[in-house]
């Protein structure tokens, strides 16, 4: 009990949550997947996420100490999410103060147990607490906003020899209402952990989130997964990477492919084959429908999870107030970071 006249700290409030022994699938959370919350670069951004559409409003600032939360930093909240779930579906009881050894956390998101790899941990951490968001979504009234950072706190226990021993971390009531509601959270494939690029990453949840298991796929305009991505890199080299990874496909259980819509404009459809992420549906055929119709629904019309309760809503491109577009060849949202090559330029074309 705390000192009469002390306010009991937040800490002193919540129970503690072991996380859970056992082998179950990643689950990662639909807002988190839908829109840009994290950096897609390795380097430090500092410049702000300022999304916005009719319906959503989202800012995301870094802090100049650390930089801005990555889409490598987010593994930390999948495997909290991931935890909160089974433990949920156990019945055990949950909480947002959470402890466990960063070997368990490091071991589950597909990483090493080097001291370089508790080195790299830790910085997550203090990006993803200095990171702050303020986002209209899921707010009942017209007008609201929620502030938060990633984690609230987050505390180092170390055994005599200097060695830690385990890390306890607060989350966000934003984050926890949402993983604890199972509309809003999806299974990812394990195969994710291994992606390497950032923009990999983040179209990886793009196409989870939207694609699902459906038979027919789903399709966006290039312009305007530009604008959900917030990347600070060229249009030019955004498509160009798109295209590449068409390629190569590199998601386990989706096909992708690039092409013209009815109005001649620039597609990425992509369809389920194969998947790996549980055992709702059967496997379809990898080929992706040879008409791409932008006029898809907002949701998917047979989905094998549940659909969330107040689902989001997108647009396309035109209309959109994002303000942090701008090409920065300092800042990309690509592995390598300077002034790219242009091989997609065409000769005698200007800047």
């Amino acid at each position: 009990m705390p000192p009469p006249g002390r306010a009991r700290s937040e800490r002193e409030q919540l129970e503690l949550f072991h996380a859970i022994a056992g082998d179950f699938a990643p689950r990662d959370a639909q807002d988190l997947m839908a829109f840009p919350f994290f950096s897609l670069a390795k380097s430090p951004r500092m410049v702000p996420i300022d999304y916005r559409t009719p319906d959503v409003t989202i800012r995301v600032e870094a802090s100049a100490e650390h930089g801005m939360a990555t889409i490598w930093d987010a593994d930390v909240l999948i495997w909290a999410a991931s935890h909160l779930v089974a433990a949920r579906d156990a019945g055990r009881r949950t909480s947002r103060l959470m402890v466990a050894s960063p070997r368990e956390i490091l071991t589950f998101i597909g990483r090493g147990d080097s001291a370089r790899d508790y080195e790299r941990l830790e910085a997550a951490f203090d990006r993803l607490q200095s990171t702050t968001i303020k986002t209209s979504l899921r707010q009942t009234g017209k007008g609201q906003l929620h502030r938060f950072s990633w984690i609230n706190e987050w505390k180092r226990h170390t055994a005599r020899e200097g060695r830690t021993r385990v890390i306890e971390l607060i989350l966000p009531d934003w984050f926890y209402q949402a993983v604890l509601d199972d509309a809003l959270v999806l299974t990812i494939d394990p195969a994710y952990f291994g992606l390497t690029g950032g923009l990999e990453r983040w179209l990886y949840r793009i196409v989870r989130k939207h694609g699902g298991r459906q038979r027919a796929g789903w399709a966006f305009g290039l312009r305007h997964l530009y604008e959900k991505s917030a990347s600070l890199s060229p249009y030019r080299r955004f498509a160009f990477e798109l295209r590449d990874m068409a390629k190569r496909q590199p998601f386990a259980g989706y096909r992708l492919s690039v092409r013209p819509d009815r109005n001649g404009n620039d597609t990425l459809a992509f369809a389920p084959v194969k998947l790996s992420t549980g055992v709702c549906g059967q496997a379809v055929s990898s080929s992706v429908l040879s008409v791409v119709d932008l006029s898809v629904p907002s949701l998917p019309r047979h989905p094998c999870y549940r659909l969330r309760k107040t689902p989001n809503h997108d647009i396309e491109s035109i209309g959109y107030d994002a303000l942090n577009l701008d090409s920065n060849l300092k800042e990309s949202n690509f592995k390598d970071v300077g002034p790219p090559a242009d091989p997609w330029k065409t000769p005698g074309e200007g800047p």
